[in-house]
């Protein structure tokens, strides 16, 4: 790959890792008060909501930092080696982190009795978000599970050209 398009990708996905520190920083807990102001009763639900959310986002972090040193073997031209093995699995254990924090707000929204403000529409659209974003996480490591298989097989095709010539 061009070293032009992976230092933009890094240039993007080094922005999206500080994109996701602000929204841990402000948006999520600034979000969380002013629902709070808007409707008391969630205050009890404020800091281990923000707490997940910020969690999630660490997630999305995690993933992205394991991106950069994909990047950084492409651009060396090592990707199909050992190595590449941990920065994909590093991808799939944050996905699969994420996918069960969405999956433990989804047991919470269902099984807790939350107040609502109104007629709990705000709730059923967050168990469907939180519902969605299980589904996506499942998703989403099931492919790169597809991706590290035929990573496996590229490396081990590659080593044995290697041996030929």
């Amino acid at each position: 790959m061009h070293h032009f398009i992976v230092n933009m990708l890094r240039l993007a996905v080094g922005m999206a890792i500080l994109l996701g520190l602000f929204g841990q920083i402000v948006v999520i807990p600034g979000m969380a008060a002013e629902e709070v102001e808007r409707f008391p009763p969630y205050e009890p639900y404020a800091a281990p909501y923000v707490a997940i959310a910020v969690l999630g986002v660490a997630c999305v972090q995690v993933a992205l930092v394991a991106v950069w040193m994909l990047l950084g073997l492409v651009g060396r031209g090592t990707i199909f080696t050992p190595r590449a093995f941990r920065w994909v699995d590093t991808v799939i254990g944050a996905a699969a982190a994420a996918t069960l924090l969405a999956m433990g707000v989804c047991v919470h929204l269902f099984v807790d009795d939350i107040p609502s403000p109104a007629d709990g529409m705000e709730l059923l659209g967050a168990f469907g978000g939180a519902l969605a974003c299980v589904g996506g996480g499942v998703a989403f490591i099931m492919f790169m599970a597809v991706m590290r298989n035929l990573l496996r097989k590229a490396t081990d095709l590659k080593a044995e050209m290697a041996e030929v010539v």
